[in-house]
Formats: C-alpha cells, sequence, structure tokens
C-alpha cells in the first residue's frame, strides 16, 4: 500500500514538475531570453576568440595566427595606455559631476510652482532629445570655432583676442559638450525623485525651524539617494562608450588628448587595421567599465550611512 502511495506522489510530483516547465509565462520569456544571449554573448564570444589571434586587415597574407594572450601584454606595456586611461577617467568624472550637481539645482527649480514651468521644463530637455552628431557640429562650429564661434567672437569684440578652444583646451571642450547634452538626463531623474517627496515632511521641518540647507541636507538628499545612484550608474556606463562627439570634434588630438578608450578601439581597429589587439583592447574597456561603476555603487551607497 505504500508503495502504491509513493508512486502516486512521484507520479503527481512528476506531473506538476511538466506542468511548471510548460507554463505559458516561461514559455513568453523564452524567446526574448534567447534573442538577448545571442544579441550580447555572441558578439562577446566572438571577440575574445579575436583577441588571441594577430588579425591585420591591412596584411591579409599573414593568416590569422593565434597569439593566446600576446594582444593583451602588447596593452599592458602600451605607453600611451596611462595617458587614454587617465582621459577617461577625467571624461566620465567630469561629465557626471557636472551633470550632477547642474542637474541637481535645474531639477530644485523646476520643482517649485512659476509661472510658464512646462515650457521652461521642455526647452531644459531639448538638449538630451539632440542626437550626439548634431550636438558635436553645432558646438564645434558654431560656439567652439575660432573663426566665426560665438565665443571666440565675443571674446574678440571684447579686446580680449580670439581663442581656439579646441586646440587650447580640448578636453575642456569635450567636457563642456557633453555635460550639456547629458545634464537634462539627470535633471529628469532628480525631478522625478523630488515630485515623489511628500510636501508634509518639508512642512514640519519648516515649522521646526529648519532652514532651506538643513531640509535639502536631512531630508532631500536622503531621499534622493537612490535617484542618484541610478543616475551616475546609467550616464557612467554611457559616458564611457561615448565615441560620436569625439570623432566629430577632435578627432582624439592633439596627439591622444582626448582619446578615451572606446576612440582607441576604434583608432586600434579602423586605423591601424590591428583587429586582434582591438578587441582585446575592447575587453579591457570591458573590465574597467566595470570597475568603475562597482566604484561609484559603492561609493553611492555608503553615503547614506555617513549622512545618518
Amino acid at each position: 500500500m505504500t508503495t502504491v502511495q509513493e508512486s502516486a506522489a512521484l507520479s503527481a510530483s512528476s506531473a506538476e514538475a511538466a506542468t511548471a516547465k510548460l507554463n505559458p509565462r516561461r514559455l513568453l520569456v523564452g524567446p526574448a531570453l534567447i534573442y538577448l544571449i545571442i544579441l550580447t554573448q555572441v558578439p562577446l564570444l566572438f571577440t575574445i576568440y579575436y583577441s588571441t589571434l594577430r588579425w591585420r586587415l591591412d596584411r591579409p597574407n599573414l593568416g590569422r595566427p593565434f597569439v593566446g594572450i600576446d594582444n593583451f601584454t602588447r596593452i599592458a606595456t602600451d605607453r600611451n595606455i596611462p595617458e587614454i586611461l587617465l582621459n577617461t577617467v577625467v571624461l566620465t568624472v567630469s561629465v557626471v559631476v557636472i551633470s550632477l550637481i547642474v542637474g541637481m539645482v535645474l531639477a530644485l527649480l523646476l520643482n517649485r510652482h512659476f509661472a510658464g514651468r512646462n515650457i521652461v521644463r521642455t526647452l531644459l530637455i531639448t538638449p538630451f532629445l539632440v542626437m550626439p552628431a548634431v550636438t558635436a557640429v553645432m558646438w564645434k562650429n558654431v560656439f567652439f570655432n575660432a573663426s566665426i564661434g560665438l565665443f571666440s567672437s565675443t571674446l574678440h569684440w571684447l579686446g580680449l583676442g580670439r581663442v581656439d578652444w579646441l586646440g587650447q583646451f580640448p578636453m575642456e571642450s569635450l567636457i563642456a559638450i557633453i555635460s550639456w547634452q547629458w545634464t537634462p538626463f539627470m535633471m529628469l531623474i532628480l525631478l522625478a525623485g523630488l515630485q515623489s517627496l511628500g510636501h508634509d515632511l518639508i512642512e514640519a521641518a519648516q515649522i521646526d525651524g529648519a532652514g532651506p540647507f538643513k531640509i535639502f541636507r536631512y531630508i532631500i538628499l536622503p531621499h534622493l539617494y537612490r535617484y542618484i545612484e541610478i543616475g551616475v550608474l546609467m550616464e557612467t556606463l554611457f559616458i564611457l562608450s561615448v565615441f560620436g562627439e569625439i570623432f566629430i570634434v577632435t578627432l582624439g588630438g592633439p596627439g591622444n588628448q582626448t582619446t578615451n578608450l572606446s576612440y582607441a578601439v576604434f583608432k586600434t581597429a579602423f586605423e591601424s587595421f590591428r583587429i586582434g589587439r582591438a578587441s582585446a583592447l575592447g575587453l579591457f574597456a570591458v573590465v574597467i567599465a566595470n570597475i568603475f561603476v562597482l566604484l561609484f555603487i559603492r561609493v553611492l551607497r555608503h553615503q547614506p550611512q555617513e549622512a545618518t
């Protein structure tokens, strides 16, 4: 009798398992998961494979010999890599910090009620909706051009002479362009966080005698930590892979002064025609990006504990 009951229980459990496997929700998720794996992991596997080859597009007669970790060794000993890494860090940190500070100020202003707020908000969002290539061309020719640019012409009109912004201040110019484009993104995230904050808490703090600084320090800022974390994380991922603005505005120059890891991968692959080394450099960039993001997350997650 016990054996019959056990077999019946096993049959019931196997039937439940089969039903679970045929769950319509899992069947619907399956194609999307397969597509995501093909879209992300297959190119990564090819990149790893190419990074072990010595493959030069300009020398097809040499073939594609297997060289193991030789490409990574050459990257580690490349004298330009420290400068490229420094450029990547400077560009990313500067843009994220500037867009965070300016975005916070704009979000605090837009969180107030005033006439024409919707129009102002729409105008402030506009830079983020402009294509990066269009942004780069506009800033390069309209603002930073040494002969006819607005900034140089204004200085010349004031008697201070003309300035070749892209030649004398290439990294600063790039930071200004990319910060102008990404500040609305941070502003929108912070504004969403501010609008989710209840006004009762702020009114209670004002009744207790708290000033604007203390309200911001002890109420608004702790409430926005999660929103800041999301904004910084997403923006960091995008800024680490900035390419179009550099290609259009400075071409990575003068020298390597504005070359980041993304543009270095492009130069290695399509100017030096070294596909194997470019693949290794791309993998190196992925590792650096992950380290960068993890450091940002750790710093931000420790902030609330320090504030309390």
